[in-house]
């Protein structure tokens, strides 16, 4: 009988393999501090369900926030390493089985972020009209899934029901000149509806007051300076008590909000062509139709109230109010989709972990082969940035989990074997070089449009291009 000596995992003659589910900047950042390990042997295979890569960066960003979207040539560095392969258009749960993944690979980070929106549950928030945020930002930045979608932007008045960094986004798309947009990578589809727009009052929502808001200062004062729009805040709205004082003079993004909006008040009106007006302490409370859509807006007036702890919460005073409006997006928080075969907390919305190890059920413990990292491992907080130090915190447990542990012989080898079990389902997954082959062919398409790209939103369409070798070929084409 042969016996095969078992080497140490992330040696030489063994080295790590690590799977990662998912493209955005939580994936990347993972692959990337995984890469740069000292004295450790590694392959990183990145599997993404869309044939592009890059997630929140490619389909959420904002188009008229170019600067915050050059984070990719990071990712493309990453990219670029020899160890480093990316799977697009292979979907784990459909086309690969997490327990595919666990038999060829020694370790295995889920990055999926949070997909899905948190809902009001309140009345006609399925009116037609009635829309979340996340879909309308998705559609304006061309991702396939919601290029068909349909907004009536024929409207007056729109409800925005959030105050976070989102819900500023879909507002300043609203209301500014769309003439400001199309230079940049926006859906061709989308800037020519908004150039259609009879938009002219945005209406947003917030529960909770100024202080509690979430958006950043540079969010808002984007707002503001728009050449043609006047954004109004309600002087009673920044009547605060003692609490919320108290936690204005901790600074931070509280406190430069606040005098901002401050000043918004003292500024006045300006009489621009289109408004943004902020409501803060009030919530809806349903959503009424006209004419079978979304036609007005009933809201009551909220207070805080505070525990021993100083954490607010709302408390409805009675008073309510109703305004017209024809389209309604909530931007009330965001939640993950559950990937079969992994563990995942319906309340929270997240893949149960401990600092990064996913926790199975038996017992609740902590394995030392499934990771999770970003916002479906902490919940949707932080910008892009926040991403990197969450991915290097699961990443130290994950050189923890390989101390001293003799590597398993994984079935037929690892390279190559995704490769084949892909052909044999007929999946034609989408490499790193032949993103670059449409990468280069968006931004020629948007060079003759005068834009920084034209985004392909047709996956049919990527499929035949790159069959029929009509992309224009990158200089440099790893993975």
């Amino acid at each position: 009988m042969i016996t095969r000596k078992r080497f140490p995992l992330g040696s030489r003659e063994r080295p790590l393999q690590v799977a990662i589910v998912g493209s955005g900047p939580s994936g990347f950042y993972t692959a990337d501090t995984l890469l740069k390990q000292k004295d450790l042997h590694l392959n990183v295979d990145m599997f993404e369900r869309m044939a592009m890569p890059y997630g929140l960066v490619r389909y959420g960003v904002a188009p008229d926030h170019q600067k915050t979207k050059q984070v990719i040539r990071i990712y493309e560095a990453t990219a670029g390493d020899p160890r480093f392969r990316f799977f697009g258009n292979v979907q784990v749960g459909r086309d690969l089985q997490v327990k595919e993944l666990q038999e060829h690979y020694d370790q295995i980070v889920y990055a999926v972020g949070c997909e899905s929106d948190r809902r009001l549950s309140i009345p006609g928030e399925d009116l037609p009209g009635s829309h979340t945020a996340t879909a309308f930002v998705a559609w304006y930045n061309g991702h396939p899934d919601h290029r068909d979608d349909r907004f009536d932007l024929s409207v007056r008045r729109v409800a925005v029901v959030g105050v976070g960094n989102v819900a500023m986004d879909v507002t300043r798309i609203l209301v500014q000149d769309p003439e400001g947009l199309a230079s940049t990578d926006i859906a061709e589809h989308a800037l020519q509806a908004l150039r259609r727009s009879s938009v002219e009052e945005v209406v947003v929502l917030g529960r909770r007051g100024p202080v509690q808001a979430k958006f950043t200062p540079k969010e808002i004062r984007e707002i503001g300076d728009l050449s043609g729009v006047d954004l109004t805040v309600r002087p009673q709205d920044l009547e605060l008590d003692s609490l919320a004082r108290s936690q204005l003079e901790k600074g931070g993004f509280a406190r430069r909000n606040f005098e901002y909006l401050k000043g918004q008040v003292c500024r006045g009106a300006r009489h621009g062509r289109r408004r943004v007006g902020l409501r803060f302490f009030t919530s809806p409370m349903e959503i009424q139709a006209k004419r079978g859509r979304v036609g007005s807006v009933r809201m009551e007036r909220n207070r805080l109230v505070w525990d021993e702890q100083g954490r607010s919460r709302c408390v409805g005073t009675g008073v309510f109010e109703s305004i017209e409006v024809g389209l309604v997006f909530r931007s009330v928080g965001y939640r993950g989709i559950p990937i079969p075969d992994v563990p995942f907390d319906e309340r929270k919305g997240l893949i149960p972990n401990a600092a990064g190890r996913v926790l199975r059920p038996r017992g609740g413990e902590a394995g030392t082969t499934e990771y999770v990292v970003g916002w479906i491992k902490r919940g949707p907080s932080g910008l892009i940035g926040a991403n990197k130090r969450d991915s290097a915190e699961t990443v130290r447990e994950m050189m923890k989990d390989i101390q001293g542990r003799a590597a398993r012989t994984l079935p037929e080898g690892n390279p190559g074997v995704p490769e084949r079990l892909l052909r044999e389902r007929g999946v034609r997954p989408v490499h790193f070089r032949d993103w670059q082959r449409i990468d280069a062919e968006e931004q020629e398409r948007g060079r003759k449009r005068g834009k920084v790209r034209e985004k392909i939103t047709d996956p049919q369409e990527v499929v035949a291009l790159l069959k029929k070798g009509q992309c224009r070929k990158a200089d440099k084409s790893p993975g």
